[in-house]
């Protein structure tokens, strides 16, 4: 399904008290027009990262001019994160990391990207096809249901590194390669053999190397085989959404109607990454049970949460059927 229309609030989330960043940057009692420490820690990790991404920009040979575009990228994003250093309020914010994402996607297809890992994912991506027939006959020769299944999530983690008993699931994917590939999808399928349906939902546009939804539609078509299964798993039941999201992150007010429609009768809801499930959706409550799954990756999300780089959350909320 593509992405079109206006977007509406996720129907599975309790919207009472729902934010979405799960780290509160700043108080109503912080004064509007002084940054706070932790808004000037997190301004520093968006500057910080800014040459790698404009490495990334300067060789999309998809783009003419590409090494000039890139420098205007970096020196934009500089400014505007500059700006905010000495007003929070200024450019719409105060900012958090969905305000902080947004203005850099903003900027780079302002100067004219598009996909800027666009190249990174199709190799990642292909790897990783390679693989996925190995993994699931690894995971399918565990007899042991509860074994499999903790592989299953093992699994995740260890692609999520790169950069259940339900009638019904939605699982928001993350990153390309390794993460979808050999961590979601063996996940899915083990999902399908129970005869759950799965919705996966992915972005609408490209952010990072995050897989977007056509890249989903193509790379399940390429494991189908000609009857259209997973390994010998009938996918009759498996859906493809489009969140219509286009960050790394997840604001979940604010999604397709295509995927709310899809999703408001599940019984599970899925927050994989550290995006999704960690820096933003952490303490989001659904109507239904749900899982948020990922690994940290930032030392400030560590710290916050009082655990370690490279720490994986697993936070399984149950709701209760009385």
């Amino acid at each position: 399904m593509e992405s079109s229309g206006e977007m509406v609030v996720f129907p599975l989330l309790i919207e009472n008290s729902y934010r979405a960043c799960t780290i509160p940057y700043r108080f109503p009692s912080d004064n509007p027009h002084k940054p706070t420490p932790v808004e000037l820690q997190w301004i520093n990790l968006f500057a910080n990262s800014i040459p790698s991404f404009k490495k990334r920009a300067e060789s999309d040979d998809t783009v003419s001019d590409a090494p000039a575009k890139a420098e205007k990228f970096a020196q934009r994003y500089a400014e505007i994160l500059e700006d905010l250093k000495k007003d929070p309020e200024s450019h719409g914010g105060p900012p958090d990391c969905v305000f902080l994402c947004r203005i850099r996607e903003l900027i780079l297809k302002e100067v004219g990207f598009r996909d800027i890992f666009k190249k990174v994912k199709d190799e990642e991506n292909a790897k990783a096809i390679t693989l996925f027939k190995d993994v699931v006959q690894l995971n399918d020769a565990i007899e042991d249901e509860s074994k499999r299944v903790e592989n299953l999530v093992r699994g995740i983690f260890a692609g999520n590194i790169f950069d259940l008993g339900s009638a019904q699931a939605v699982i928001f994917v993350d990153n390309s390669g390794a993460d979808i590939v050999l961590g979601i999808l063996p996940f899915a399928r083990e999902l399908l053999r129970r005869g759950t349906q799965v919705v996966l939902a992915a972005n609408d546009l490209p952010s990072i190397n995050d897989i977007t939804y056509h890249e989903l539609v193509e790379i399940i078509s390429k494991l189908k085989d000609e009857n259209g299964q997973l390994m010998g798993v009938d996918t009759q039941n498996l859906l493809i959404a489009n969140s219509g999201n286009d960050l790394p992150v997840i604001d979940l007010s604010s999604v397709s109607q295509e995927l709310a429609y899809l999703a408001s009768d599940a019984d599970l809801v899925v927050m994989e990454g550290m995006g999704r499930g960690i820096e933003t959706n952490l303490y989001a409550q659904f109507k239904c049970d749900s899982l948020k799954i990922g690994m940290v990756k930032h030392q400030e999300v560590a710290q916050f949460l009082g655990g370690r780089l490279y720490d994986c959350v697993f936070k399984f909320n149950e709701v209760s059927s009385g």
